[in-house]
């Protein structure tokens, strides 16, 4: 298990450089997932049934970009490539997100 111990050091020593607890970060991260699943649940829901859909759907971007909104805030000397790569994470969350409200949908329509 030596690579693991490597790996934590490493891991830790991220939390220190860039003034982030990662714990708290990988907390939040995985914390949200079911919440985003829900969110995601509801707005399908919601647009299914023809009612308001803009809560949930904003709560679904919240739940997505939780834990990278604690790193931009928290976050002290972090590089320019981090930010990028979020930027790039959260359009790939916006577009997987509507492919599955749209494939939901179409498969609603198919009943």
């Amino acid at each position: 298990m030596e690579w693991w111990e490597t790996f934590n050091k490493w891991f830790l020593s991220l939390g220190e450089k860039y003034n982030v607890n990662p714990y708290l970060f990988g907390g939040i991260y995985i914390g949200a997932i079911p919440f985003f699943f829900l969110c995601l649940g509801w707005v399908i829901k919601n647009i299914k049934n023809k009612k308001a859909f803009t809560l949930p759907l904003l709560l679904t971007g919240f739940c997505f970009i939780s834990a990278y909104l604690y790193l931009i805030i928290a976050g002290k000397n972090i590089p320019v490539w981090v930010y990028v790569f979020i930027g790039f994470m959260v359009v790939y969350g916006i577009y997987s997100t509507v492919v599955k409200i749209k494939k939901n949908m179409k498969d609603e329509t198919k009943r």
